[in-house]
C-alpha cells in the first residue's frame, strides 16, 4: 500500500517584475503552510519523502512542511506547470522504499490531477492537501491500482 499526498503551494505575492517562477510566498501563505503542515504532522499523518516544483513559492511551502516532518527534499522540474503525465512520470521515478510522498505544486495542474484519479471534484484552495492511498506495492504499479482519497484538508477549514 502506497500514499500519495498532492499539495497546493502557499498563498503567494507577485511583486513587479518578478518572474512567475520566482513568485515568493505572502505572508498569508507562511501562515497557511505552518499551519497545515503542523495540523497533518498532530493528526499522525505519515510521509516518507518530499517531491517538489522548484518554483519558489512551491519549494518554500515545502520547506516549511519540512519544520514539522525533517526529511530530504527533491525537486522536479516537472510539477512546475504540470501536466497529468507529468505527476505519472514523477510517480514512476519514485523510490518503492517510500510508502508515502508529498509532492508540492501547482494549479491548474494538481487540480486537474487530483480529478483524474478520485471520483470526488476538486479545486486546490491555495496550501490545500489531498490524501489519496494507493492499492500498490510499486510505484510502477501506480496506472492500474485502485485509488482512494483518505482527506481533503484546506486552510481556514481545519
Amino acid at each position: 500500500m502506497k500514499k500519495l499526498i498532492l499539495v497546493r503551494h502557499a498563498k503567494s505575492d507577485w511583486p513587479e517584475e518578478t518572474e512567475d517562477f520566482d513568485r515568493p510566498l505572502a505572508d498569508k501563505g507562511l501562515e497557511e503552510a505552518s499551519s497545515i503542515s503542523r495540523f497533518l504532522k498532530n493528526k499522525e499523518i505519515e510521509i516518507d519523502s518530499f517531491v517538489s516544483s522548484p518554483a519558489v513559492r512551491a519549494l518554500n511551502t515545502c520547506k516549511i512542511f519540512n519544520q514539522a516532518y525533517q526529511l530530504s527534499i527533491r525537486t522536479d522540474e516537472k510539477l512546475y506547470n504540470p501536466s497529468e503525465n507529468n505527476f505519472h512520470s514523477v510517480i514512476y521515478g519514485l523510490d518503492d522504499s517510500h510508502h508515502s510522498v508529498a509532492f508540492f505544486s501547482h494549479n491548474n495542474g494538481i487540480s486537474n490531477f487530483a480529478n483524474s484519479i478520485s471520483e470526488h471534484i476538486f479545486h486546490f484552495p491555495t496550501c490545500g492537501v489531498a490524501g489519496f492511498e494507493i492499492d500498490c506495492d510499486s510505484w510502477s504499479e501506480f496506472d492500474g491500482a485502485a485509488k482512494k482519497l483518505l482527506f481533503f484538508y484546506e486552510p481556514g477549514k481545519i
